[in-house]
Parts: structure tokens; sequence; C-alpha cells
């Protein structure tokens, strides 16, 4: 792992490079005024619905760094269908929830960086009870899959943490 970087946005001296970014809420969330979002949003740190009709959970993309043993993430939300989004309610706390099958849903998280994310295809696979579940990008085509799948050089992580954290 590299040891530091000075970051081109704000000229400052970082000790750690940031491997972690991620999005609070979904991005339909935003969709809703802030002053309906009391009523028509049932929100917690990592589900959420939006008019009893729209389901989120929250997610992890990993990307491997090539040449090394760390990975960069992305914490997201990712649609998932209303029966989907209720077995992982259901199973929410069985050791068991680790065998179900991935569940398809879209991107709802707008990741810098990256031409337009959301609504991009991904898998979303249920992870042992108290760890994040892991999305699988299967966007065709897309960068985000194709770093997924390959990795990325740590010039990529820094480039991508330095627009994480200050903008593109």
């Amino acid at each position: 792992m590299i040891e530091g970087f000075t970051c081109s946005r704000c000229g400052e001296f970082h000790e750690k490079i940031p491997m972690c970014f991620g999005a609070e809420y979904p991005d339909y969330y935003f969709s809703v005024s802030p002053e309906e979002r009391a009523t028509r949003i049932e929100y917690l740190d990592d589900l959420c619905v939006v008019d009893e009709e729209h389901f989120f959970i929250r997610a992890r993309i990993k990307i491997p760094v090539i040449d090394s043993d760390e990975v960069f993430c992305w914490n997201v939300w990712t649609s998932l269908s209303e029966k989907n989004f209720v077995r992982t309610n259901v199973l929410w706390n069985d050791p068991k929830r680790v065998n179900e099958p991935a569940y398809f849903g879209w991107l709802q998280t707008v990741l810098p960086g990256y031409p337009s994310t959301p609504n991009i295809r991904t898998m979303v696979h249920t992870q042992s009870v108290g760890t994040i579940p892991r999305v699988e990008v299967i966007e065709e085509g897309h960068p985000l899959t194709l770093e997924q799948e390959n990795g990325i050089t740590w010039e990529r992580v820094i480039e991508l943490a330095e627009i994480a954290m200050h903008g593109e």
C-alpha cells in the first residue's frame, strides 16, 4: 500500500489514502421534497422505503487494487424488488442468509469519477449477519463494471479519492 499522498486538489499531504466512500441515502430519496420526507420515507441506516413502493438496501462495491491485497470500496444503495426486500428483512438476523441467491437491483447512488451510475444493473449478494451486502456491478461495458472485474491502479485509487473528497 502506498503511504500517503499529496492531494492534487487541495495540495495537502494525506498520511493515509481513504479506501472507502459512500452515500447516506439512495438517490431516489432526493426526489421527495424535504417537507414530505417524514411522511413518505421510512429510513434506517441500511434500509429505505419510499412511498411503500420503492425499496432500497445499502451495500458495498469492492474494487480490487492491482498488485495488492487492498480493495477500494463504495458504500452504495441499490433498489430491490418488494419480494426481495421483504425476504432480506425476514432473514436479516438469520445466519443462513449467506445461502441466499443474489438479488437483482438498480444502483441508486451517484459515484464521482464515473459516467452516470444511477440505474445501472447490479446483483446484491447477502453476506454473514453484521456484514454489509456485496454488490456485483453487471452493467455491460460500464467503466465501473470493468474496474470491479479487472481492478484499478493506486493512481486510480488516488484519483477517485480526490474526486470523492473535493468534487469533480
